[in-house]
């Protein structure tokens, strides 16, 4: 499903650039100037309102919430919060329109996949470089150097990215139950010990494809990259240009180029012809077959096997990480703006400083009233929330201020898995700044020259290296042929241009 995401992105940015003229500490997290300083200088003397606007749609009852939270800021900062939501389903047109309007407003949701990089230059986000430092030092004192490079463009600091941590790490979830008594080992180490899994699903319980793929694509070449250490530039799935990240000048190389290639070609060669997964699985649009009970196996992240666990507790679902070289996803993937056109700039950073720092008001604003929208569990001394399902249906909604998560008070989702949270210690552990994949995530590639090329190129791989990566075409022929399609498309062009920018990107941080 992300890669179909990845597609669908692109295609939002591109025609935004088009017809407009308007993502925990992670590891080496760092103190920086002011982080530590009061808000000596700040004037609360007057009531403000600091306006903030998010994708969501209103709720019934939503008031009461929005009440709660500011009785609590207006006695802690002399500061209220006005939320505006934009609909969910016309946020891709509403969004950019919001900057370009001119509306007065202070604060805004943003993200890499909004375009952020982008806005920035067109000058819709106030700089933050100075004001951040003063009136929002707890949540810039957290910040790691990596969150900072992400939220800088052309050297000037544009958001408070996110301070909770999302990984690339990336393997299969799977069903245990239905390997019960079947002489399995329990090994779930890499592609040797899911293919013995698959083939103990094919062959004890038909009515059940052993592994989900569907008309999002397949994860299977992406976790094999990633399981050979493997960075796409784009920082996600449905790339087709990539990076060794070990390598200290590394140059960009596609499928038909890299070494393993063939391999990862013969093991779906080989899993096609056992049928671990259905002949028209491209053409099915079912992107929950693992969650409806029609597929044992779903390759996806951490998030994901938390989420399907706590629907199928039953079904004892458990989760491997194959990725060898972790990373954090952009923390700008999440991240907070300030609209260039506020008046209340200094107001607006305490109090969202003070939301990511105050758990009372951190609770009130990103989960409601506890008792009417939430409560909280302790399972084994671990705090986890409910959500309270309602008298009224669909009537109450965490926040989508997904920006404002914390590793401190974010708390894990009622009947979580026991070891998520030892799965997510082990990935930090393993995460350092500026080494291996991490190096890369502040690279954010500009296809705004090669647009039409790129655009090509997409189409192309979609085309012929999907059926391609489940041998659902020649795998001896189609490799030439995909690599002739892509060439034909501009992939040297796209491929120059994009070097360029590396290069440039990896002399930077010398």
């Amino acid at each position: 499903m992300k890669r179909l995401s990845s597609i669908l992105i692109y295609g939002l940015a591109a025609a935004l650039l088009c017809g407009l003229t308007l993502p925990v500490f992670a590891t080496g997290t760092q103190d920086r100037p002011g982080g530590g300083a009061a808000l000596k200088d700040l004037d609360t003397s007057k009531p403000v309102e600091v306006i903030m606007y998010y994708t969501g749609d209103l709720k019934p009852g939503a008031q009461e919430l929005y009440d709660n939270f500011n009785r609590l800021a207006k006695a802690k900062l002399n500061t209220t919060l006005k939320i505006n939501l934009l609909p969910t389903g016309e946020y891709r047109t509403t969004y950019p329109l919001l900057f370009a309007s001119g509306e007065v407003f202070d604060l805004a949701y943003a993200a890499t996949w909004l375009n952020f990089a982008q806005l920035a230059r067109r000058g819709s986000f106030m700089a933050l470089e100075q004001l951040a430092p003063k009136y929002a030092p707890k949540i810039y004192s957290r910040q790691s150097p990596t969150a900072i490079n992400q939220a800088t463009v052309e050297g000037r600091l544009y958001a408070l990215p996110s301070l909770f941590p999302t990984y690339s790490a990336y393997g299969p979830v799977y069903r245990t139950d239905l390997v019960k008594n079947l002489n399995w080992d329990g090994k779930m180490e890499g592609f040797a010990d899911l293919e013995r899994y698959l083939a103990l699903i094919k062959a004890n319980h038909p009515a059940i494809e052993p592994l989900q793929i569907y008309s999002g694509g397949s994860e299977i070449d992406d976790l094999y990259l990633y399981n050979n250490g493997i960075y796409p530039i784009k920082g996600s799935t449905g790339d087709f240009l990539f990076i060794d990240p070990k390598d200290p000048n590394p140059k960009l190389f596609t499928y038909w180029e890299w070494s393993k290639t063939p391999e990862f070609l013969q093991i779906v060669d080989r899993w096609n012809k056992a049928g671990y997964f259905p002949k028209s699985a491209l053409a099915d649009t079912d992107g929950q077959k693992m969650l409806n009970g029609k597929a044992a196996v779903y390759l996806h992240n951490v998030d994901t096997y938390d989420g399907y666990y706590r629907q199928r507790p039953n079904w004892e679902i458990r989760y491997a990480n194959f990725a060898t070289d972790l990373s954090n996803l952009a923390f700008t993937q999440d991240a907070c703006v300030v609209a260039s056109t506020s008046k209340n700039p200094d107001r607006a950073l305490a109090l969202y400083d003070l939301i990511l720092s105050d758990e009372e008001l951190y609770r009130a604003f990103y989960y409601g009233i506890e008792g009417v929208t939430y409560r909280i569990h302790d399972v084994g001394g671990q705090k986890q929330v409910e959500s309270i399902t309602p008298a009224v249906p669909d009537r109450y909604e965490f926040t989508r201020m997904w920006a404002a998560r914390t590793k401190e008070f974010y708390l894990p989702s009622y009947g979580a898995p026991a070891d998520l949270n030892a799965l997510k210690r082990g990935f930090d552990a393993k995460i350092k700044d500026g080494v291996g994949a991490q190096k890369y995530r502040s690279f954010v590639i500009d296809t705004s020259s090669v647009e039409t090329e790129y655009a090509a190129c997409i189409n192309v791989h979609m085309q012929y290296w999907w059926p391609l990566e489940l041998a659902y075409t020649d795998i001896s022929t189609g490799l030439k042929e995909y690599e002739e399609k892509m060439k034909a498309a501009g992939i040297d062009k796209v491929r120059a241009v994009l070097q360029k920018q590396l290069d440039d990107y990896i002399a930077g941080l010398k």
